[in-house]
């Protein structure tokens, strides 16, 4: 009985080995072995079992890299970062020769002590920016626990990419810029800040598991959905949720010139997946013209997202009439009103801000301190049930306001619309994207239709 006993205890503890993740080590505790410093001068310490970053004036972000790559992973790890001081860990990321002089490129797993609170967003370092930004997030934004340490976690599988701080679901987006690349701690830049110098950021159990992966993927959460950042694509879970592509990334199918039968012949190109409105002379459709879309649309939500030049005037237009204006000028609707509000002087004119970018143009103005993202693509969305319209700009909402009233009728009489009768109180209306005569560009224009 006592033989029988002590086979089964060890056929439980050999499958229990076998079952076991191969977790590994990448870093031994003693020293950097397996690392190398890129970019910057910052320096790089072990200290007590942890790797110790320092912030230093005048040097580019730092970023202390592993010597090998890797795919599809879990990494796990702990970090505890000074107050003021940002930092992140790269991951399937690339210096190369070839790409800004080496510079470190690719996803960045955020470590943010600041109010903003975006620890465990996702930045793409070097490249487009913000993929996952934590702005709609509360729950993932309390994760972070500031000055002590925080446990974190990255699921790289595929094109899915999620994370976790302190188990809380925080970011989770489909990409497909990098399949692999190396893990990176980063020291961010201070610029010449004194104050900030000597401030410091730790890691330490920092640990990957490359194979058996699936048995120990966390399940998805609501707390985290997740975000397409592949270019004109529509995910399953959107399809599912009913979003369908108004623009396909490649061809003009479902666009027309607002005043054509067909597509513009000029003033409009489709390069790289990227519609772009061409510069002109500045004038309102004096190029290739407006462009619509060849379906009109009641209750939706608009998602666009849009890059402008410097000093560029454009806008996304709802509730369009092509037939309103016959003369000179832009096809009539409400405007989301796209702008570069330093550079262009439309944004001094108007009252109160409402031909600033975001705004309903000559109408509602926007809120201060929006949250532009110069120099990348942002996100536009207008969302329409029946009379009650808003935007929303990267997440936050900019405006609200009901039509078909009479104080909407009201506002539109004291505004440049009131020649136009029944403005923006129609049912339905073509989407429009405007001619300006500035170079503006387009991407992952998507509609949800709302019953």
């Amino acid at each position: 009985m006592k033989k029988i006993s002590f086979l089964l205890i060890l056929t439980s503890l050999c499958l229990t080995g076998f079952s076991q993740a191969k977790w590994e080590s990448l870093f031994n505790g003693k020293n950097l072995k397996g690392w190398t410093k890129l970019n910057g001068t910052a320096e790089y310490k072990v200290e007590n079992g942890t790797i110790v970053g320092i912030s230093k004036t005048n040097t580019p972000n730092t970023f202390l890299a592993t010597k090998k790559n890797y795919g599809d992973f879990i990494l796990e790890f702990e970090f505890k970062v000074d107050d003021g001081l940002n930092s992140g860990v790269q991951f399937r990321s690339l210096s190369d020769k070839s790409y800004d002089d080496g510079r470190v490129h690719g996803y960045q797993f955020e470590i943010d002590p600041s109010p903003r609170a975006w620890s465990g967003g996702i930045y793409d370092e070097a490249r487009k920016g913000w993929l996952y930004d934590l702005t709609s997030y509360p729950k993932a934004q309390k994760a972070f626990k500031n000055e002590e340490w925080n446990t974190a976690r990255i699921e790289a599988i595929g094109n899915n990419i999620r994370t976790w701080v302190n188990d809380v679901p925080c970011s989770n987006i489909l990409d497909e810029q990098t399949a692999s690349g190396f893990i990176a701690l980063q020291v961010h830049g201070i610029g010449n800040n004194e104050h900030l110098e000597g401030k410091t950021v730790a890691w330490r159990n920092i640990r990957i598991l490359t194979s058996d992966i699936e048995k120990e993927l966390y399940p998805d959460s609501k707390l985290a959905p997740q975000k397409n950042c592949i270019p004109n694509t529509i995910s399953e879970q959107e399809k599912q949720k009913g979003w369908k592509l108004l623009w396909d990334g490649q061809t003009t199918t479902g666009w027309r010139g607002a005043r054509l039968t067909g597509f513009p012949q000029k003033g409009w190109v489709i390069e790289d997946g990227i519609l772009k409105v061409l510069k002109s002379d500045g004038g309102e459709s004096t190029n290739g013209g407006d462009i619509v879309t060849t379906k009109k649309y009641k209750n939706f939500i608009l998602k666009v997202d849009f890059k402008i030049t410097k000093g560029a005037n454009s806008g996304i237009k709802y509730f369009v009439d092509t037939e309103l204006n016959q003369g000179a000028g832009s096809s009539i609707g409400c405007e989301f009103q796209i702008l570069d509000d330093i550079h262009h002087p439309d944004s001094k004119l108007g009252v109160a801000g409402n031909r600033q970018l975001g705004a309903l143009y000559d109408l509602i103005p926007t809120i201060p301190n929006k949250p532009y993202r110069k120099g990348f693509f942002n996100t536009a969305i207008v969302i329409v049930r029946d009379n009650h319209v808003e935007h929303w700009l990267n997440g936050v909402k900019l405006l609200e306001y009901e039509r078909n009233n009479q104080m909407w009728n009201a506002l539109v009489a004291y505004s440049k619309y009131n020649v136009w009768p029944n403005f923006g109180n129609f049912e339905t209306g073509h989407i429009l994207l405007q001619d300006h005569g500035d170079e503006v560009w387009f991407q992952n224009i998507k509609i949800k239709e709302l019953k």
